[in-house]
């Protein structure tokens, strides 16, 4: 880490990483994302549950992964670091695991060091990449995974901050079209299905600080699983995929979350 160049990092307008940070209750965020996120708070308070639903989604379907003899993975949209991450969940099953992870924010790579604590057995490292530029991403993470074998590639509450203007959908296509026959694509997503009135001002209020939003529906958000075979349960409210594997989190019974999760194989 030694021999990284000086990390810059923009406070002028909120960031998604950051205000999921705010969210958990970390302290790796301004005030741009405090006030930003306050005002989601004021939309829908169960907001920083949503943010808990989707770490607790991570920790199970890692679970699971490693459990059915996943030992690479790539973890796009990584998010400032908190504990347990994606590395100490997979090693614990398998300590020889492989993990990439990948993130756009400077403020990320600020806090790499602690990515980098895996296993002696396994490897753990950081790429500074943005999922927009799928070429540089797997040019990076081919220097620490096999792609000629099985790779999760985990996208947790990240598409939902890539636009149709950018192609999400063609994104996914690209980086799952480097994935070998027996991967898994893991992706957890926000909806305004069930909640479209508050759903509509929380995006007018993040693309007026510069933050797009793009709350897709159920049919939009299966359609990133096309030439993929859905694991059981299939598409799910997040917090109802397989929670036999993790703890409830506070409140997450208290109506429905408003997003989706699933877990798919590679055919």
């Amino acid at each position: 880490m030694s021999g990284r160049p000086p990390v810059e990092i923009d406070t002028s307008s909120p960031h998604p990483a950051r205000m999921y940070d705010w969210y958990l209750g970390g302290k790796d965020n301004y005030p741009v994302d405090d006030a930003m996120g306050r005002q989601m708070l004021a939309l829908d308070p169960r907001v920083p549950v949503m943010a808990r639903v989707n770490r607790a989604f991570m920790h199970r379907s890692t679970r699971w992964l490693a459990r059915n003899g996943v030992r690479q993975f790539l973890d796009i949209g990584t998010g400032i670091p908190t504990e347990p991450n994606l590395h100490q969940i997979a090693q614990e099953v398998a300590p020889d695991a492989r993990v990439v992870y990948c993130d756009n924010d400077p403020i990320v790579l600020a806090h790499a060091a602690a990515l980098l604590r895996g296993t002696p057995e396994g490897r753990t490292e950081y790429l500074q990449a943005d999922v927009r530029d799928p070429d540089a991403v797997m040019e990076g993470a081919r220097k620490v995974l096999d792609f000629g074998r099985p790779v999760a590639l985990s996208l947790i509450a990240l598409l939902h901050f890539v636009s149709d203007e950018d192609g999400a959908h063609d994104l996914v296509r690209r980086l799952t079209a480097e994935l070998s026959s027996g991967s898994y694509l893991v992706v957890t997503h926000a909806t305004g299905d069930f909640t479209p009135e508050e759903s509509k001002a929380a995006t007018e209020k993040l693309k007026a600080a510069g933050v797009p939003l793009a709350l897709r529906s159920r049919e939009e958000f299966t359609r990133f699983f096309d030439g993929f075979d859905l694991v059981d349960p299939g598409v799910e409210v997040p917090h109802q995929w397989h929670p036999e594997l993790g703890d409830p989190v506070p409140g997450q019974d208290d109506g429905v979350i408003p997003g989706y999760g699933a877990v798919a194989r590679k055919v």
